[in-house]
This record gives structure tokens, C-alpha cells and sequence, in this order.
């Protein structure tokens, strides 16, 4: 029977199952007690339960295009993927993908709970698709690589790599004055790259996962004129927690703010009583670390883990559909999820080992060397952080540091991966960048370009 879509209903999830609610809305209410229609209620949800249960068993897999056994299945997997320590889920061995080609168990795991295409529109194709001998990143065609940019964590220098150093047919056209390429494909105007350098903020400033996924096509269409079955490919950019959280610190202290992020989360953006302004004015300006670290809707606490996350399973910025521990629980679980299933990331401390593993994923060359630096401004103020304000600063990103970890160990897994394949391992890696002299090649310093600048954009 037809179901009001504005009505609550009561829940008691004890698992991850709730991150693949096919609603894609986790939900938690409590209800009022209402001892004269308890028994016609009690009766009711019992009906409608068994009415759900009953339609899911018993409707054929090829006549319901999403079946709850499929769902539930691949909750399990979900559960058990996350669920399991970090230094176990990376000794996972033996899977092999429809090549033979023996993957890592973080990854396996990955693509065995990952949601079906129909729940989670446009979230791309998966790092397992891309393991394929006979990949290719198609620019003739239709295939499309999403920048999904965090914050502080080096992407303006890696988003300048991406339109300005790759070795392509049609290199990018860039125009000084309006900090914008035109990214197009060999043999007609449309792009295959979604960024800020070369699209521009068209799902907002420094869009989330969430709103990516409910954005990125309709853009494109609009942009281009027409409707395309496209491929996505998502990448994106992490780095250590508290470096980049103080890193925040420093750019807003100096002035910058994100006011024209939207927020966006199913269908509307994030209200002003969801998200109240840590400050009053145009700025924070000279704000101290103790005052930032104590705005409770401070955006700058796990931060990576939130925009990695699908913020629709946790009720969006709306922190009182269910309680707190849950929200953190299911939110980084969908994160982790989501950075397994993501086509490509790097990692801001292993940036010669990121570069490799971008080229051999997508086949495609730089024409410089990354560099590291790991003198950065924010490290030096880690060190100099009194001992209650690092234990202050580890606790608000507690979320963020559990995901690096996991972000660390698979990074090192699909590193391994790619170098086993690679007959010419020692040669091509200590060779990465050295493709031919370029004229006007950005001169790389991936730190100096994560500290630099007071714009709002960063």
C-alpha cells in the first residue's frame, strides 16, 4: 500500500545494515507512548513487517530490480568488511577478479559490499573495475574522472597536475586571467575531467561525495546539451588528520572561510539551526586553536570523513535523527566504504607512491615528478601543540584518524598490487615524471601549494 513519505518510523538497528537502506534514509525516532492505539499499532508495524519480509523472499530476483535479499546480503558483507581489525582485513588473501589477477582483501571485500548502481546513483566505477587487464580511461568515449577535493589536503596542487602536466593527445587549454582549462576530449568539445580547474565549482565550493553523486551528471548534460551514458571514475586526495585539521586552523585564522559551500543532502541545504556559524561577521580571523577546536559545528573535526561519507544515511547535518555513537559508526563506515569502490586516492605523505599508482591505474603519464616535503608549517605546529590540546584535537578527529589508517594500509595494498604486475617496476619508478622537457610545466611543491593563499577556494 502506498507509504507517506513524511512519516517516521521506529527503528532498532544494531549493525551496518542501515548503510544500504534502499530508502537511502537512516532514521531514528522515538516514539510517544500512546497506550490506547499501542495494540493497533504493535499490530500494524507486525503486519507491514511481515508484508515486507514476505514481498522480499518470495518476489523474483529479475522481477523486483532491487531484491531485499540482495540488500541484506550485501549488508552482511558490509558488516563484516568493516567490522574486522585493520591488520586482519589486510591479510585477506586469495580473492581474484573475473582475470584471475589475485586482489587484496580490503578491496575484494569492498566490491563485494559495495550498494547496487540503483541505490547509490553515479558513485562510479570501482577500483576493482579498473584491475582489469584491458582497461583503458577511454577519452574518446564518454568516460569521466571526478575530483572529489578535501579541503587542505593538497588538492589545488593536484588538481593544477591534472590540467596541466598530464601527457595527453589534447593537452588542456588554460587561460591565466580566469584560473579555468577547458579539459576536452580528443576529437570533440566535452570534458572527461570534473574539477574545480577545469568545470569550476558547479556542485558547489569543495563538494562533497553526497552531493557529487546527486550532481555530476545533471551538470555535464546541462553543460554539454545532450543526456550521455557516461562512466564516472572518483578520485580523490587524503592526508594525515591532525596535520590537516591544523592546516585548516591556519587558513581560517588568517581569514579564509568556506561560506559558499551549499551543504547539500537530499534534496535541500543544510539549515543555519543544523549547522549554526562558529563566529559572527565576515571572517575568523586571529581566532585561537582553543576557540576553534571548541565549536561543536565546527566542519574542520573528521572532515575527510564526512565528505567521503553518505551523509543520507546518517539524517544529513541533522545530528538528532539518531545518536551520536551510531552516526559516527555508520558515517565512517561509509566512508570507508566509499574510498575502497573510489577508482583512484592518494595520500599527501606517500606522494611519489600516489603518482605511480594514478598512472598505472589510469594509464595516463605526468610529465613531471611529484615531490615530497615533509617540512610543512602545520607538522611544526603539531609539535609545538601542549599535551591537553593534541588529546583534545586527536579525539574531535578520532573518526578521520581511523580512516587514514585504513586509507594507509589499502594505499600500500594497491601499491603492492600494481608493482607485482610491473615488469619494469625499478625502471618506471625511478623514472616517474621524466617524459620529455615542457615547456611552461608547473613547478611542483605539493606542500608549499597545501599552506599557500588566503582565497575562500582552497
Amino acid at each position: 500500500m502506498p507509504m507517506d513519505m513524511h512519516k517516521n518510523v521506529s527503528v532498532q538497528v544494531d549493525s551496518d545494515f542501515a548503510l544500504l537502506l534502499p530508502s537511502g534514509v537512516y532514521e531514528i525516532k522515538k516514539m510517544e507512548p500512546r497506550s490506547k492505539i499501542r495494540t493497533i499499532i504493535v499490530f500494524c508495524l507486525f503486519l507491514a513487517i511481515a508484508g515486507i519480509i514476505g514481498f522480499g523472499y518470495f518476489c523474483q530476483d529479475q522481477v523486483c530490480a532491487l531484491s531485499k535479499r540482495a540488500v541484506i546480503l550485501q549488508s552482511s558483507d558490509m558488516l563484516a568488511y568493516n567490522e574486522l581489525p585493520l591488520h586482519q582485513a589486510n591479510g585477506i588473501n586469495g580473492n581474484s577478479n573475473s582475470n584471475g589477477n589475485n586482489v587484496g582483501g580490503i578491496t575484494a571485500m569492498a566490491s563485494k559490499a559495495s550498494a547496487p548502481q540503483n541505490i547509490i546513483a553515479n558513485a562510479g566505477l570501482s577500483y576493482e573495475d579498473v584491475l582489469n587487464d584491458d582497461f583503458q580511461f577511454d577519452m574518446d568515449g564518454h568516460d569521466v574522472m571526478v575530483f572529489l577535493h578535501i579541503q587542505k589536503t593538497g588538492g589545488t596542487s593536484f588538481g593544477r597536475h591534472l590540467v596541466r602536466d598530464l601527457d595527453l593527445k589534447r593537452p588542456c587549454e588554460c587561460q591565466r586571467q580566469r584560473k579555468r582549462c577547458y579539459c576536452f576530449r580528443p576529437h570533440r568539445n566535452e570534458n572527461w575531467l570534473f574539477s574545480r580547474y577545469s568545470t569550476g565549482w558547479k556542485c558547489g565550493l569543495h563538494a562533497d561525495w553526497t552531493e557529487l553523486t546527486s550532481c555530476v551528471d545533471v551538470e555535464l548534460d546541462k553543460n554539454e546539451g545532450e543526456t550521455a551514458k557516461r562512466r564516472y571514475f572518483y578520485i580523490s586526495l587524503l592526508r594525515e588528520p591532525i596535520s590537516r585539521y591544523m592546516s585548516e586552523y591556519r587558513h581560517v585564522r588568517r581569514g579564509a572561510t568556506w561560506k559558499g559551500s551549499r551543504h547539500w543532502c537530499l534534496g535541500r541545504q543544510a539549515t543555519a539551526a543544523e549547522l549554526p556559524p562558529c563566529y559572527k561577521g565576515k571572517d575568523w580571523l586571529d581566532v585561537d586553536l582553543d576557540q576553534f577546536a571548541g565549536c561543536e559545528s565546527n566542519l574542520a573535526a573528521n572532515r575527510q570523513t564526512r565528505m567521503l561519507a553518505d551523509l543520507a544515511l546518517v539524517g544529513c547535518y541533522n545530528k538528532s535523527s539518531m545518536p551520536a555513537h551510531e552516526r559516527d559508526r555508520v558515517m565512517l563506515a561509509s566512508a570507508k566504504r566509499n574510498l575502497a569502490a573510489m577508482a583512484y586516492f592518494g595520500l599527501t605523505e606517500y606522494q611519489k607512491m600516489s603518482q605511480y599508482i594514478f598512472e598505472e591505474t589510469f594509464n595516463l603519464r605526468f610529465a613531471i615528478p611529484f615531490e615530497q616535503h615533509n617540512a610543512t608549517i602545520s607538522a611544526a605546529a603539531v609539535q609545538n601543540l601542549r599535551p591537553d590540546q593534541r588529546r583534545r584535537i586527536e579525539k574531535l578527529n578520532s573518526l578521520d584518524i581511523e580512516l587514514y589508517a585504513f586509507a594507509k594500509t589499502l594505499l600500500f595494498q594497491r601499491f603492492e598490487h600494481l608493482k607485482a604486475k610491473d615488469a619494469n617496476f625499478e625502471q618506471r619508478y625511478a623514472n616517474l615524471g621524466n617524459i620529455f622537457y615542457k615547456q611552461g610545466v608547473t613547478e611542483f611543491n605539493w606542500d608549499s601549494n597545501v599552506e599557500d593563499g588566503l582565497s575562500t577556494d582552497h
